[in-house]
């Protein structure tokens, strides 16, 4: 495996990581069933992204991506911090677009700058993309 190929799939569970903590934190906040069940079904795409991801760096002998403790308490108190004032549907809905908007950028970046990697990591990388543009339409319902 690159080193291009490897900062792909490290990248890949970065941004699926921080997207299964933003859901955890938010869903106790989330009071509408439909958006509830949508970002159910994302954390669940994100954890299989995630695990495909490290099934690449662990059969290359690569260490994973780990994340501090201080940027997962960030997330939370960031989650907080916006959803103290309004647990509306519609804004939880914006906070989810605005991460996904957030990861698609990342995704796009790490792509670009690693443009030696190999066709698997690039391919896994797109589904991401994919994935989070598909999000974004699905929760605009929810605005």
């Amino acid at each position: 495996m690159t080193s291009q190929e490897t900062t792909i799939y490290r990248e890949i569970q970065r941004n699926t990581k921080m997207a299964m903590k933003a859901i955890d934190a938010i869903s106790s906040k989330v009071r509408h069933n439909g958006l509830a069940h949508q970002i159910a079904r994302q954390s669940a795409k994100y954890a299989e992204l995630y695990n495909r991801a490290t099934k690449e760096l662990t059969l290359a002998h690569e260490k994973s991506y780990y994340s501090s403790a201080i940027s997962e308490l960030m997330l939370r108190m960031a989650v907080n911090c916006n959803t103290m004032m309004n647990r509306s549907t519609s804004h939880i809905a914006e906070l989810m677009i605005k991460g996904s908007n957030m990861g698609i950028l990342e995704m796009e970046k790490i792509i670009r700058h690693n443009q030696e990697a190999g066709k698997e990591a690039v391919d896994l990388a797109r589904q991401l993309i994919e994935f989070e543009n598909n999000n974004v339409k699905r929760l605009k319902e929810y605005l």
